[in-house]
């Protein structure tokens, strides 16, 4: 079975790590820079604890378009940087092939196989402007993920996992199908702890509720995660964002209020020094961030269905002008 990673950084880097290690694929990866150098000399090492594992893919490349075409194709992009290489990953992924996203936030397929009127929209402009995800690479292909995997690239060629690793896969149209049964088998041979939801937008939701907040909590005040979770001020900002996120998927009809309550998701991350969430990361690296999957659809939906958002409201045009600092660097 041929496999691809593409974009192949901490949380991708993470995968491929464990997908050579398993060696279970004939495994190829796309990324570029310092990081595809290291790869190519001495492999990709992923570091889980006090255990080391890795190794050497069969192709590592900055060009996806000389690999040969992908019976599964796992892309690790962050969603602002996916439209560019629509094209890439359509061609990449055989024409009966699928695509995995393993992205934070609401994705760009939202729409495809939802039930009711919605499940007729198309593609969401916002993570996706001229359309060219759902042309080139197409929704039916794709299979939903949620990733619980902190990571943090340490080196070129070198991954740390800093917390949990739980990895839930599902089919847009909730079905139980033989594509999500090969992707899983695939990841859960790792030794991930792998699960499949009935419902992956619940899922994913689930997860936004508390990545949004953080993320975007972490990024403007460049403090860990331990540091946004003990000031009280900042945890009642992040009890907001929790809350408006709940509410718009509440409206979009999944009610999670009886299991995921604000104060304990703001505060969770209290013992936990020293960690620093993927949007974090992107800002002490200089790096464009993650903003509209893990923000500004949330807003938009809220707009669309009248649910006021007025943290989110204050937070998307702060993470927007960080983001502008950024690029201008």
């Amino acid at each position: 079975m041929k496999v691809c990673v593409f974009g192949a950084g901490a949380l991708g880097g993470h995968l491929a790590a464990q997908l050579i290690a398993a060696n279970n694929c004939e495994l190829s990866l796309v990324t570029r820079g310092a990081h595809l150098a290291a790869i190519r000399n001495n492999g990709i090492s992923l570091k889980v604890g006090s255990k080391e594992l890795g190794g050497k893919p069969v192709a590592a490349t900055d060009d996806a378009a000389t690999l040969p075409p992908q019976d599964i194709v796992f892309v690790a992009l962050k969603a602002q940087t996916l439209p560019v290489a629509a094209a890439a990953i359509g061609k990449l992924a055989k024409p009966d092939g699928y695509v995995v996203f393993l992205l934070n936030g609401i994705p760009w397929w939202f729409n495809h196989a939802l039930p009711g009127p919605a499940g007729n929209k198309g593609t969401l402009p916002l993570l996706d402007p001229d359309g060219a995800l759902w042309r080139e690479v197409r929704p039916e292909r794709v299979i939903g993920s949620v990733v619980y995997s902190p990571n943090e690239v340490v080196a070129p060629g070198k991954i740390v996992n800093t917390n949990q690793n739980r990895w839930v896969f599902g089919e847009p149209d909730l079905t139980s199908s033989a594509r999500l049964k090969t992707v899983v088998d695939l990841v859960r041979a790792t030794g991930i702890e792998t699960e499949v939801s009935p419902d992956i937008r619940r899922e994913l939701f689930k997860k936004l509720a508390n990545n949004a907040s953080n993320n975007t909590l972490c990024s403007l005040t460049r403090l860990d995660s331990a540091g946004v979770a003990n000031d009280d001020g900042i945890v009642n900002l992040s009890m907001g964002i929790i809350g408006e996120t709940l509410a718009v998927a509440a409206k979009l009809g999944w009610d999670m209020s009886k299991e995921v309550i604000p104060q304990q998701v703001a505060t969770r991350a209290r013992g936990k020094v020293g960690a620093k969430p993927s949007t974090l990361q992107d800002v002490l690296a200089g790096k464009s961030l993650e903003i509209d999957g893990l923000l500004g659809q949330t807003q938009v939906f809220a707009r669309e269905l009248g649910v006021p958002t007025p943290v989110i409201d204050v937070c998307v045009p702060l993470l927007c002008g960080l983001d502008a600092s950024l690029r201008a660097k």
